[in-house]
């Protein structure tokens, strides 16, 4: 995670990653701390377009509020 800022301005962002059912594992998004958050839970079952969806519906609920 990010530290506060302004130290953490430069910090890396968090990222989600998933490893598939056939073992490869595949990089899905990165984002906001801040923002977002997300449980392993949230992921198991869904398809990777599924959860690049999940993300987006996220985000655009963020930022609606």
């Amino acid at each position: 995670m990010p530290r506060a800022m302004p130290e953490g301005m430069f910090d890396p962002m968090p990222k989600v990653s998933a490893k598939l059912s056939t073992g490869e594992e595949v990089s899905l998004f990165q984002f906001y701390p801040d923002e977002l958050t997300f449980t392993e839970a949230e992921f198991v079952g869904l398809t990777v377009e599924e959860a690049r969806k999940l993300h987006q519906r996220k985000d655009v609920a963020y930022l609606r509020s």
